[in-house]
């Protein structure tokens, strides 16, 4: 196993940034996508790839086909129409989603088309229900500047949000139309040749630009990033899908840099094999032999009528276990491949005998398919429909390894890692929309958009910390919360201290989620209750991260459930007193031994009964005064 050097690699990252807008409607109807849901209606479709204009199918349309599922849609009415149903066609593009495009490309310098045109990008895994999806390309070129850091800026489009994925089983995903057409503005950024930070201080500089233009939506799932990363020597540009947290940015651009150069050590020994293409000669059936295997692995596949192939790999013995850096397999990328046929997986030679397949299966399989020593084979188990479509992808997976590191798109994984998704689209995914007209932009829409760039980030800053009298290092971290919003609410509707809301939002709640408490359960109507309490003296400061922690480990699911649960409503005085009196009845002998310094375990003691009860200046004040006066009547 060698040493990974992210230096040595020559690693590009390609930054592209999806930012749903704020609108209070979807791009080319009048739902708004965050209504309270309404009546939910089901509906079924399949999709399947068609050519395009130039007569050819795009890859990942062909791949999403031959996995042959069924798409159940959900449709809010409360939060869709006919339209996200494709049985109506689009109303015009919402001018609120086109002023703001505007102004995010006049902020990053960026050239603005005369004349702007809806295209149809094909999308057949069921995020569209028409089968693709519509964007528009509203400038080209421009420029980011990200403190030492520029970045040129490759393209500006306005595009529609994908259905929300509920799940998939069994050959069926499950989709809600509730997102669908949500307007979208997305930037593609120009290759960063730099480490994980830089890319990661490009995504918040652009991140901060897009939140001063105040028109965007915030919270989770709003704003996502895609990175095409590429490496010295790899002949291909992997796209990665799915990153919402600039934490996890950071650790996928890491390991996406150590997976490719590992491929690209693998494909260096292949070329030394003179491997070539697999062929039908180098594929068996061997179901009949499969029949007297112990693996209940295998005979639980033979009974649900599933066909067992093997695939011969001449001159292939010690790679697809083989790990150039740690964790990173030839094998384990298969394996990855045939899951999202909706099979389980794969064995290799370099895992067996195992999994219930001993010494002499292997051999005897050796010999019927005519191997030797340094030969490898895979064995895969799957539905006969499914069969020739996995054994043909294993297949040129394979001989892809020869090349390098294969263009495909993968998807990001919360702990950093990525697995595969589909492979990269073609040049013959995007075609005319005819159901839209073009959009004329005019001078006055230009100069409109350059009145109103937002103030520099450093501004914005400046202007929060001073308004709220917050610290500068408070003020930023709120303005890069998802909280911004609900602490304008809190701070209007109340007047708690605004550092300590921001400090709740910014520190507590943050500190908890690294706990493992699921953050999303504190939503906004949550947190503003809670210092509505907090603000008529129901509950005290102290109560409100023990409130939060409660919810957040979803023991409660509103404040009030909370304060039951952690008994954290506030005591009146008398109550307080009655319980200092009984703590310090009870330790007499050590206010005797050691007076006034018995005053710190005295507290411990107090705040150990009236934690989230009292505010603890109160209860040290009130403890200190009636030792004070014990004291001073002895």
């Amino acid at each position: 196993m060698m040493d990974f050097s992210f230096d040595n690699a020559g690693v590009r990252v390609g930054l592209e940034i999806h930012q749903q807008l704020n609108t209070g409607r979807k791009l080319f109807c009048n739902c708004s996508g965050v209504a309270p849901p309404g009546i939910i209606q089901q509906f079924t479709r399949r999709l399947r790839p068609v050519k395009s204009e130039m007569g050819r199918y795009d890859p990942a349309a062909v791949f999403e086909g031959n996995r042959d599922m069924s798409i159940l849609y959900h449709a809010d009415d409360n939060n869709s129409c006919l339209v996200e149903r494709d049985e109506e066609p689009p109303h015009h593009v919402d001018n609120m989603s086109k002023e703001i495009s505007l102004v995010v490309s006049a902020a990053l310098k960026s050239t603005i088309y005369e004349e702007i045109y809806a295209m149809r990008k094909t999308v057949i895994d069921g995020s569209n229900t028409s089968g693709f999806q519509r964007t528009m390309l509203v400038s080209r070129g421009g420029i980011l500047n990200v403190g030492d850091i520029s970045v040129g800026v490759q393209s500006i489009c306005l595009e529609e949000d994908s259905a929300r994925v509920l799940g998939e089983k069994d050959g069926v995903k499950e989709y809600n139309l509730d997102r669908l057409g949500i307007p979208l503005i997305e930037i593609a950024l120009e290759p960063i040749s730099g480490t994980p930070h830089q890319v990661r201080l490009a995504a918040e500089g652009l991140g901060r630009l897009l939140r001063g233009i105040k028109m965007v939506a915030r919270g989770i799932g709003t704003i996502r990033q895609d990175v095409n990363i590429s490496v010295r020597d790899g002949n291909g540009i992997v796209e990665i899908k799915g990153l919402q947290q600039l934490d996890q940015l950071e650790r996928v651009v890491e390991y996406e840099a150590r997976r490719q150069s590992g491929l690209v050590h693998i494909s260096q020994i292949l070329k030394k094999k003179n491997i070539k293409k697999i062929t039908t000669d180098d594929i068996f059936d061997i179901t009949g032999m499969a029949k007297k295997y112990q693996s209940k692995i295998i005979q639980k596949a033979i009974k649900q009528n599933n066909i067992i192939s093997c695939i011969r790999l001449r001159n292939f013995a010690g790679i697809l276990g083989y790990e150039p850096y740690n964790g990173i397999r030839l094998g384990q990328e298969i394996g990855q491949l045939v899951k999202y046929y909706g099979v389980g997986g794969i064995f290799h030679t370099d895992e067996l005998p195992n999994y219930g397949i001993v010494d002499d299966d292997v051999k005897l399989l050796y010999k019927h398919m005519g191997m030797t020593k340094q030969d490898a084979f895979i064995m895969v188990a799957c539905p006969a429909k499914k069969t020739a479509h996995v054994l043909d992808s294993i297949s040129k997976r394979i001989y892809a390894a020869t090349k390098g590191v294969p263009s495909e798109t993968r998807l990001a994984i919360p702990q950093g890692g990525t697995v595969f998704l589909r492979p990269r689209p073609g040049s013959s995914r995007m075609y005319p929309e005819t159901d839209i007209p073009p959009i004329i932009i005019s001078k006055n829409d230009i100069i409109a958009a350059q009145e109103n760039i937002p103030e520099s980030w450093e501004r914005i800053i400046s202007k929060t910390a001073s308004k709220y009298r917050l610290n500068t290092q408070l003020a930023e971290q709120l303005l890069d919360s998802d909280y911004v919003d609900v602490f304008a609410d809190v701070i209007k509707e109340t007047d708690v201290s605004p550092p300590f809301v921001a400090s709740i939002l910014c520190s507590t709640i943050t500190e908890l989620s690294r706990e493992g408490l699921n953050s999303k359960l504190l939503n906004n109507n949550i947190i503003l209750e809670t210092f509505r309490l907090l603000q008529s003296s129901t509950i005290p400061k102290e109560s409100v991260p023990i409130i939060f922690r409660d919810i957040m480990s979803g023991n409660s699911s509103d404040v009030n459930m909370a304060i039951k649960n952690t008994n954290t409503t506030s005591l009146s005085d008398t109550e307080i007193i009655n319980i200092l009196q009984d703590i310090i009845r009870k330790n007499n002998p050590l206010i005797q031994n050691q007076g006034e310094r018995a005053a710190r375990p005295l507290m411990g003691m107090a705040m150990s009964k009236l934690r989230g009860k009292a505010s603890g200046q109160k209860i040290n004040h009130m403890l200190n005064k009636m030792l004070h006066d014990i004291i001073n009547d002895k």
